[in-house]
């Protein structure tokens, strides 16, 4: 009854499991590009942080 209702006779669809590891890949590549940007986003934010402190140190007074 549960094969019935499933639709599943004889095994596994194998246009299903294709379809799975193709989403599997996609997740693991969509993972991987995160990680990524989020390594270049953290890097730049350094890079940002010591520019604006060095900005701040080279400024010279305000003339009164």
């Amino acid at each position: 009854m549960a094969k019935a209702i499933l639709g599943h006779v004889g095994g596994p669809d194998p246009r299903m499991v294709a379809e799975m590891r193709r989403l599997q890949r996609r997740v693991r590549d969509l993972e991987a590009e995160l990680v990524r940007l989020q390594a270049e986003n953290d890097a730049l934010s350094v890079d940002q942080d010591d520019v604006l402190t060095l900005r701040a140190k080279d400024r010279e007074p305000a003339l009164t």
